[in-house]
């Protein structure tokens, strides 16, 4: 064997009890295992005495925002010291393929917010499969799966209009996802409360997840309501694909505002009704109560109509930036779900330009009462100054929601980690260990082997990945060894760039990425594509 683990305490992501044995790995694969007493002990080049450390399979992130992040930072410790092992990146629908030039340059400003403007990465590619090949090219720190963003693929072929699609354009939107499907893609995400994807209607949305389905891929909306009418909102999706005949996989299912708290359940039962009448479903979660998007997010849908100038060009003209407040403070925007929004509840927690720095780690509230001024003059203040580029953390979120939802049969983890901005959410660099040390170790939620089976298998077969996620013979030796005793998150709300603790080592491929808690220079991770049904 190239290595051996020893004396490991194998949680092998099926959910059924651990067992201590020996796993030899070769070739990048796992090749043997050998249970504590069952024969003759494999031999190896190398070996590693777990003592007792937890050997699970890697963890699979399936919701990520590392698109440029993996270009741009080949350490990214913030997933690998996690023990993630694959992002899914192209999530809420706004990513950087398929793109032409000027949609490139328009969701480069678009998503700013989420992962910089890349002016230090060469964007060299324009299809979903030439994006891959870059990863591939250059060699990343995790391996990465992607999903065909629908509001970049709308902005591609019909702008940014808040109109129905053309019978022309709806082909180029359906050509643009068959052939990114063919290309790798593994699925299809929206943002239905993000421009432009939000301005397509059910009936468009279908036809696209008809593509989709025609892959063998699945369809991940974050859809269009959280706070009012949220329980509808996720209704609509199950229909939708279920009338498209399209897997179904819920993006950060959550169930926040007020008017949500304690409504989990009415959510689980919508699902298992539709679960057990045949239903493809899956989700995804995060283990923290706030959310994190950007401050532009929240504006009227009408606001956001044809891009980040058109915004910008609102925001300066009072008589149409007081329609906005009003829309927000008053009537609801749908880009803050239906719900009139509360500035004491919106921190910010990054900005594109330094020289805004003292509003971080602060809410709307809070700066507009330093200031001496309504919260609405300072949000207004700071976006056209960041040029929309401001991130935040929105405390909208209820723990037993949280619990309720994490415990579901085809739950799923998924950080949604923004990585940029001064103060980023925690999710992204304590999600995993999150899950293990506080929800499973101390609130016991979920046993151990339970929470490593949402975290490995359960993705992986939402993938139809047929050689990971488990640790079993013949799979892909993409490993992570913890410390079920002391493993937790080191992130927090005031230091949120702090690694996790009881992770020391993580393999991708049989190779170290992280080795004695200390990441090495191994880029072991490559693009994950759809393979044929």
């Amino acid at each position: 064997m190239d290595l051996v683990i020893r004396n490991a305490r194998v949680i092998d992501g099926t959910g059924d009890n651990s067992y201590t044995a020996d796993v030899g790995i070769s070739d990048g694969r796992i090749a043997e295992i050998r249970a504590e007493g069952d024969g003759p002990r494999p031999t190896g080049q190398r070996t590693v005495d777990a003592d007792g450390l937890a050997l699970s399979p890697g963890f699979i992130d399936m919701h990520a925002h590392s698109d440029l992040a993996l270009l741009r930072d080949p350490d990214h410790s913030a997933k690998a010291a996690q023990g993630v092992t694959l992002e899914v990146l192209g999530q809420d629908g706004l990513s950087y393929a398929p793109v032409d030039d000027r949609t490139l340059a328009e969701v480069r400003k678009a998503i700013t917010g989420w992962n910089g403007d890349g002016g230090d990465i060469d964007f060299d590619w324009r299809t979903v499969g030439e994006y891959l090949d870059r990863l591939d090219r250059q060699g990343i720190a995790v391996n990465a799966a992607y999903l065909i963003p629908q509001g970049t693929v709308r902005m591609y072929a019909v702008g940014w209009d808040d109109r129905e699609a053309t019978p022309q354009e709806l082909d180029r939107m359906r050509q643009l996802v068959a052939e990114g499907m063919e290309q790798g893609a593994v699925g299809m995400s929206s943002g239905l409360t993000y421009t432009p994807g939000m301005y397509a209607k059910d009936s468009e949305l279908a036809e696209l997840c008809k593509v989709v389905a025609r892959y063998d891929g699945y369809y991940c909306p974050h859809h269009r309501s959280y706070g009012a009418g949220a329980l509808q909102a996720y209704e609509e999706m199950v229909n939708l694909t279920r009338d498209a005949g399209c897997a179904l996989h819920l993006a950060h299912a959550t169930m926040n505002f007020g008017v949500n708290k304690g409504k989990a359940p009415d959510l689980l039962a919508l699902l298992d009704g539709a679960l057990d009448a045949g239903a493809d479903i899956s989700l995804d979660t995060y283990p923290y109560t706030p959310g994190c998007t950007t401050l532009v997010a929240m504006l009227p849908s009408w606001a956001s109509e044809g891009g980040p100038e058109a915004i910008l060009a609102r925001l300066q003209d009072d008589a149409t930036a007081e329609k906005i407040r009003h829309h927000m403070e008053v009537i609801g925007a749908d880009g803050c779900h239906g719900v009139p929004i509360e500035w004491d509840t919106i921190e910010i927690s990054g900005v594109s330009d330094p020289g805004l720095a003292s509003c971080v780690g602060k809410t709307i509230q809070q700066s507009a009462d330093m200031r001496g001024e309504e919260p609405w003059v300072t949000a207004r203040r700071l976006l056209v100054n960041d040029k929309l580029g401001s991130t935040i953390l929105q405390h909208v979120g209820h723990e037993e929601n949280v619990q309720a939802i994490m415990k579901h049969r085809v739950h799923t983890g998924g950080s949604d980690g923004i990585l940029q901005g001064f103060k980023p959410h925690p999710r992204a660099y304590g999600t995993f260990p999150q899950y293990l040390g506080r929800y499973s170790r101390e609130l016991g939620i979920l046993s151990l082997e339970e929470t490593v089976a949402h975290l490995t298998s359960r993705p992986a077969a939402r993938l139809r990945l047929p050689d990971r996620g488990l640790v079993r013979e013949g799979y892909r030796a993409d490993l992570v060894l913890f410390d079920p005793a002391t493993v937790a998150a080191g992130s927090t709300f005031e230091a949120p760039r702090t690694l996790p603790v009881g992770i020391p080592h993580v393999l991708i491929d049989g190779k170290f990425v992280i080795e004695d808690g200390k990441r090495t220079d191994v880029l072991a991770g490559r693009s994950v594509r759809r393979t044929a049904a």
